[in-house]
């Protein structure tokens, strides 16, 4: 009975210290609840800033984006206004038609968005230059009566007409690159005069109007009126720009002032045609090809060539020599001084007998975007004939991304 009456004395004395230690520890700390309260209310405040940070940096990229399709917007609604100004005349195709122009010395052009204005297969049926004693200064593209015709890039439709002698039913439309493409001989319109249309936007049907002897697409690229050779932007064979910028240059051609343009930093490379000249002889001097020549001058293998004509023997690249070493583009003021021995060293130097039964190792090149027959025989310093018979193919071989061709 004393036993338990001692434990039950013990246990009420341990129960009152531990109260008592818990109230002097109350007394010691009397700001801990508001210590926690406002440990929680930083924590709070510092989400709302992290959260009214990301808002604030979601306002700023949504009105970049804003920003940037509201200067697309307007770059389609005023294609190109730093070229061509005011000068939006629905009557002409050359909208600067009996001005004065001013030509910038440069300008690049940005042909990456391109799209091939048909979707059947492509087939040249007459090419850029002298025709019959008229200028033909676009291309022609077989198509049936009915075929749909694409817009080349994004733009805006600045004329929508019927022209009984010349293009038929035909579109112009200028697009914010500079460039202005030129669809004629459709059999009917899709879009209208000001709408804005979208590269790959179905814009006619083709057909057999105006002044045609069969039914094609006749079609143009023009640069503030200038007529250019579609050919030397877009590789109509693989239907690709030969590269997604091209580079115009306005040159001097015999000392005048002219509207040609050339694809690099380079000058445009002509030669003047002097007595015994022949396009073979032409070609061989300047590592292209005749084909190549044709199609930069609009000749034909049998046209004659007057001499004084002067002939542009390259797309403003650099030309390869037939010695494997680079020649430099020369000025038409310099070619006019040369006599035409340089033609026979070059023969001479050209012929495989002369070099000799050394082996060369053999030189590859990859394909890339834009790259064509023509353009690697140029490049390399040999023909299209040659590379076909290197590698197997023909010329109208499509070219697949990264497959390697002898050139050598």
């Amino acid at each position: 009975m004393i036993v338990k009456t001692l434990l039950s004395i013990c246990c009420s004395i341990l129960i009152v210290s531990t109260v008592e230690g818990q109230e002097k520890n109350q007394i010691n700390d009397p700001n801990e609840g508001s210590h926690q309260l406002m440990n929680e209310r930083v924590s709070e405040l510092m989400a709302d800033r992290v959260g009214f940070k990301k808002d604030l940096v979601l306002e700023e990229l949504a009105a970049i984006n804003e920003m940037e399709e509201l200067e697309a917007k307007e770059d389609l609604m005023f294609p190109a206004d730093e070229l061509y100004g005011s000068h939006w005349a629905n009557d002409w195709v050359d909208p600067f038609r009996g001005m004065k122009v001013t030509y910038p010395d440069s300008c690049v052009i940005d042909c990456s968005a391109f799209v091939f204005p048909l979707d059947t297969m492509t087939r040249v049926t007459s090419k850029f230059g002298p025709r019959r004693r008229r200028m033909h200064k676009g291309i022609d593209l077989k198509v049936q009566v009915g075929d749909t015709i694409y817009a080349a890039f994004d733009g805006k439709v600045r004329i929508r007409k019927y022209e009984r002698r010349g293009y038929g039913y035909y579109l112009v439309i200028r697009h914010p690159n500079g460039l202005e493409t030129i669809y004629g001989h459709l059999s009917k319109f899709l879009v209208n005069l000001n709408d804005v249309v979208r590269g790959g936007q179905p814009i006619a049907l083709g057909g057999n109007t105006g002044r045609s002897t069969g039914s094609h697409l006749h079609f143009e690229t023009r640069f503030m009126g200038q007529a250019l050779n579609p050919q030397d932007l877009i590789d109509f064979e693989n239907e690709v720009p030969h590269k997604d910028t091209y580079v115009f240059h306005n040159v001097k051609i015999n000392g005048r002032k002219s509207n040609i343009y050339t694809s690099s930093d380079t000058k445009v490379v002509y030669h003047r045609v002097k007595s015994g000249d022949t396009l073979e002889k032409i070609a061989r001097r300047y590592g292209t090809s005749i084909n190549e020549l044709c199609r930069l001058n609009g000749l034909k293998r049998t046209s004659i060539l007057r001499i004084g004509q002067s002939i542009r023997c390259n797309a403003g690249i650099e030309v390869a020599a037939t010695n494997n070493t680079v020649e430099q583009p020369k000025t038409v003021e310099k070619m006019e001084v040369e006599t035409a021995n340089v033609a026979t060293t070059t023969e001479a130097t050209s012929d495989p007998e002369a070099l000799g039964d050394t082996e060369e190792t053999p030189i590859y090149h990859k394909i890339k975007s834009g790259d064509t027959l023509g353009g690697i025989a140029a490049k390399y310093g040999t023909t299209v004939q040659k590379l076909c018979e290197l590698n197997g193919i023909t010329r109208t071989t499509i070219l697949r991304l990264g497959r390697s061709l002898r050139c050598s």
